[in-house]
């Protein structure tokens, strides 16, 4: 399991997480994106938007898709890594879920192959998306809402205090009691990318990340699987 969870971020502020990306994957393959958890009208957008994203990262090209039954035809192996974007979670979870798209890609991370998650991309990696229901409208009324659970039973939200100071507040108050009713969450801000390699964890950016548990919130000091944190100052 090789999996980068960014916080959202681009341009400068994913520099080193592109390069750890374009550390580990094969040259010789393309790259897979999926934009489905934006609008389809804005896909061609994305296509332009990934290729000057990862112009440094060497991939022969970046193939995209334009829906779910898209990726149930393709031999995921074939591609050097999966990008995953941003948009809206539940419109992305639910597509997935929908065709079973999310069976053929789980079955590609326990692979061992690469993913590349950014925002809602890096969200369905948890374990559950209703950690982002602050700032994600369900308006599709998804019930099952279970992601991938790639980080050891916790969720993971995005643009963690890289809004105004209402809106991480009101991020905070919803985090914090959700911790307490759900499970644990990590809150990445936008310069950070977390770098799993199989049971290994690594934070890659320039920026504090936080975890919410039991109704706390706590400073993460670098690592996670190791219960390494420090009580905010």
């Amino acid at each position: 399991m090789r999996l980068l969870l960014c916080g959202g971020g681009s341009g400068k502020q994913t520099t080193k997480a592109y390069s750890k990306f374009n550390e580990i994957i094969d040259h010789s393959k393309p790259l897979l994106y999926i934009p489905l958890a934006l609008d389809y009208k804005k896909y061609e957008e994305c296509l332009e938007w990934i290729k000057r994203e990862l112009k440094d990262v060497d991939v022969p090209y970046i193939e995209m898709i334009y829906s779910a039954n898209d990726i149930l035809s393709k031999n995921l192996e074939d591609y050097c890594a999966i990008f995953i974007g941003g948009g809206n979670t539940f419109k992305l979870l639910s597509e997935l879920k929908e065709c079973n798209a999310f069976e053929h890609i789980k079955k590609f991370i326990n692979s061992n192959g690469i993913i590349f998650g950014g925002s809602a991309g890096a969200i369905i990696l948890g374990y559950d998306i209703n950690s982002c229901l602050y700032s994600d409208n369900n308006n599709i009324a998804l019930l099952d809402t279970k992601g991938f659970n790639c980080l050891f039973g916790n969720s993971v939200v995005a643009h963690y205090t890289n809004k105004n100071e209402s809106q991480t507040q009101i991020a905070t108050d919803y985090l914090t009691k959700y911790s307490i009713d759900s499970e644990s969450v990590i809150a990445l801000p936008e310069e950070v990318t977390l770098f799993i390699n199989n049971d290994g964890i690594e934070f890659i950016g320039n920026n504090v990340s936080y975890y919410f548990y039991n109704g706390k919130r706590k400073v993460i000091d670098y690592y996670l699987n190791n219960q390494k944190y420090v009580e905010e100052k």
